[in-house]
């Protein structure tokens, strides 16, 4: 329910409204709120994964490398969100659209740099870099290519984002992945699983039984909740976090190529091919701000400019060492919720995002959160990711075509993603971008989608469907 004491419903509806700034300013900060675990969560999985993140041996020096990727992973979503809230020439929507780094491109990054530690980041940020060039291109035909981007297309793709990452939640649920590795008798443990689940059940709560902010927001305060249970439990120190504290620096420029600039054909393939789905997931976003905060379809001018702002956004995140950027759907939940379309509230989120990422102590606070806590937090978030994508199957038409397009990319997909050593004689190049999983689902399934014809017989599925073929039709089809 819009609140009219923020302004007439005809100025809540427009984008170029300012409510006063004693309103505008908690409204920007319930947007940083919103998205802030889901912004640097990329960054600690990324570290986690090349080995220099929780448990490794980075930890005698306070995780410089992983602290510095969070930083940048709040600076560079605030200077994104500026783009799309203020513009720059034909960047930019000029809507209050929220950028952050994308869960899209974790499963295409984990392939790259796992176990590869601080050497695999110059290639890495390289393609991240390419990738946005290449995002700022799509902005140029968005338009044309959403056809070959059906709800079949798009559905399995979020799904197949959640699939492969809901593994890293239960990881760091029981303890994080070094002490899988090791073997430490300490994973898995109750005590681990205790935080984990503190997380969850506070979250669950606040989701279903509180309102407005605290429901939006439910991620963030469920691991605040599961933070002081980790102190109270002794998995944190009131010591550990003092040091964390003192050895970060009050205030710290980005550094330009910080880990050098290396061009990798897997990680530029990767990446370029991700720029699609992140389109379609901002089309869709622009599309919901628009009907859900102005009662309007969106213009191809906002759409285009979104775009651009995310390939812009990227490309220069990249450069500085920070990930991919899109448009981040929670907000668009959130707009919705308040009933304010005012872009100058979400261009006060990002300045205070680009605070928080230039004063490292932020990201010093935000590492002493243990790996058991937020892996709570990221069940939840990545769990939702698959939902997201069975929600947009359930617009699919579940005939038999879509059926079996769906069964093969699903098949490949999910099964290169569980088992990545059944290609281990590919070039590291391809083996990089099957193992993936994600890709060559999309592939499949966007090839499919175009070349195979509209109908398909019902003998042609019955011998290999174990007689299930037709079930789909009368429950799900029809829609």
């Amino acid at each position: 329910m819009a609140d009219t004491s923020i302004g007439t419903p005809e100025q809540l509806r427009d984008p170029n409204y300012t409510p006063a700034l004693h309103r505008a300013i908690p409204l920007g900060i319930q947007h940083v709120l919103a998205m802030f675990v889901s912004n640097v969560t990329p960054a600690i999985i990324i570290a986690g994964a090349a080995g220099f993140g929780f448990g490794s041996d980075a930890g005698a020096q306070g995780f410089p490398d992983m602290t510095y990727l969070i930083q940048m992973s709040m600076l560079f979503a605030g200077v994104a969100t500026l783009f799309q809230t203020i513009g720059m020439g034909p960047v930019g929507a000029r809507l209050p659209i929220v950028q952050g780094t994308s869960f899209a491109f974790i499963p295409i990054m984990i392939p790259l740099v796992a176990g590869k530690g601080v050497e695999a980041l110059p290639a890495l940020f390289g393609g991240v870099v390419i990738g946005g060039l290449f995002h700022t291109f799509i902005a140029t035909f968005i338009g044309k290519i959403r056809f070959a981007l059906p709800p079949l297309v798009t559905g399995l793709v979020v799904t197949m984002i959640g699939l492969a990452l809901v593994k890293v939640g239960i990881e760091y649920s029981a303890g994080g992945v070094p002490a899988k590795a090791a073997d430490l008798p300490e994973y898995g443990s109750l005590l681990n699983w205790s935080a984990a689940l503190v997380v969850v059940f506070v979250t669950l709560a606040l989701k279903f039984y509180a309102k407005g902010m605290l429901a939006v927001s439910a991620v963030v305060i469920g691991i605040i909740v599961g933070y002081f249970y980790a102190m109270a439990m002794g998995m944190v120190t009131f010591e550990g976090i003092a040091q964390s504290w003192e050895r970060a620096a009050p205030v710290a420029l980005p550094i330009p190529f910080k880990y050098g600039f290396e061009m990798s054909f897997a990680a530029i393939v990767g990446f370029c091919l991700m720029a699609f789905v992140s389109a379609v997931e901002t089309v869709g976003d622009v599309s919901g701000i628009t009907k859900g905060g102005a009662g309007r379809e969106a213009t191809e001018e906002e759409i285009t400019g979104a775009t651009y702002a995310d390939g812009v956004g990227s490309a220069v995140a990249g450069v500085f060492g920070g990930f991919p950027n899109t448009s981040f759907s929670q907000n668009v939940g959130l707009i919705a919720m308040t009933g304010v379309m005012s872009r100058h509230v979400v261009t006060i989120g990002a300045i205070f995002l680009i605070i928080c990422g230039l004063i490292p102590k932020v990201g010093a606070v935000i590492r002493t959160v243990p790996i058991e806590v937020l892996g709570g937090g990221v069940v939840v978030m990545f769990g939702m990711v698959v939902a997201a994508g069975i929600s947009m199957l359930s617009d699919v038409n579940w005939n038999r075509r879509n059926m079996v397009i769906f069964a093969i990319a699903l098949s490949v997909g999910l099964g290169l993603q569980l088992d990545p050593k059944a290609v281990q004689y590919l070039p590291d190049t391809l083996r990089i971008l099957m193992t993936s999983g994600l890709l060559p689902a999309a592939l499949i399934a966007i090839v499919l989608n175009l070349i195979l014809p509209e109908e398909l017989s019902d003998e042609s599925t019955e011998e290999v469907s174990g007689g299930w073929s037709g079930h789909g039709e009368g429950s799900l089809g029809g829609k």
